[in-house]
C-alpha cells in the first residue's frame, strides 16, 4: 500500500512562499489566537483606551476601556486590537489618523508588532508601511506620517490587566528530592577529580 497524498508529493514545498501567501490573505478557518491585555504608553505613563471612535493613552490600570482584545492573524505578528468594552478596533486611515471602527476586517486595522531592544513594542500599520501607532504626552493620537520607530511616543509595553496573574508567574519548579541532591553531589565530586 503506497501513500500518494498531496502532502507526501509536496515534500520539497517552499515554506516561505506558503507563509507569505497566508499572511497576505488569511482565511477564516485558520486558528487565531486571542489575548486580553493592556498597552502601557511610555510617554503618558498610562494605558491605551478605546472609547468607541475616540482612542487615547490616558486609561487607568485595570480601567474597563483599557482592556484590549488582541487577535493574531495566522502567521507572523499581524494583530488586530479591539476594545473589550467599546467593541471598536484601532485603525489607521489613509491620512494617518488613528480612529476606532466597529468592523476590524479591513487592512487599515491590522498592525505588525515590532519588538524593540529596550523591551518595548512598537505597532506599525500593515497597510501604511513606516506609520506607527503613537500618542503624544497628553495622550492624544499622533498621525502615522509623523512617527518613527525611534520616538518614545510609539513605544508600548504589554501588561496583564489589574488582578490577573501572568501564567508564567504561576509556573512552579519541581521540588528538590533526595535523588536530585545526590545527583548534584555526584556531579560536583566528578568535577573535582
Amino acid at each position: 500500500m503506497s501513500l500518494s497524498t498531496p502532502e507526501a508529493q509536496q515534500s520539497s514545498a517552499d515554506f516561505r512562499f506558503y507563509i507569505e501567501n497566508h499572511t497576505k490573505n488569511p482565511d477564516e478557518l485558520s486558528r487565531k489566537q486571542v489575548r486580553i491585555y493592556q498597552l502601557y504608553s511610555r510617554t503618558t505613563g498610562k494605558h491605551v483606551q478605546i472609547l468607541g471612535k475616540n482612542i487615547n493613552a490616558n486609561g487607568d490600570d485595570g480601567g474597563k476601556y483599557a482592556l484590549l482584545v488582541v487577535e493574531t492573524e495566522t502567521f507572523g505578528s499581524h494583530i488586530r486590537i479591539k476594545g473589550k468594552e467599546s467593541d471598536h478596533y484601532i485603525c489607521m486611515n489613509k491620512k494617518g489618523k488613528i480612529v476606532g471602527r466597529p468592523d476590524g476586517r479591513k487592512q487599515e486595522c491590522v498592525f505588525v508588532e515590532e519588538f524593540l531592544e529596550n523591551n518595548y513594542t512598537a505597532l506599525v500599520s500593515a497597510k501604511y508601511k513606516g506609520w506607527y501607532l503613537g500618542f503624544n504626552r497628553k495622550g492624544w493620537p499622533k498621525k502615522g506620517s509623523r512617527t518613527t520607530q525611534k520616538q518614545q511616543e510609539v513605544h508600548f509595553m504589554k501588561r496583564q490587566p489589574k488582578g490577573r496573574v501572568d501564567p508564567l508567574e504561576e509556573f512552579r519548579f519541581t521540588p528538590v528530592t533526595k535523588r536530585t541532591r545526590r545527583a548534584r553531589r555526584l556531579k560536583a565530586n566528578s568535577k573535582r577529580n
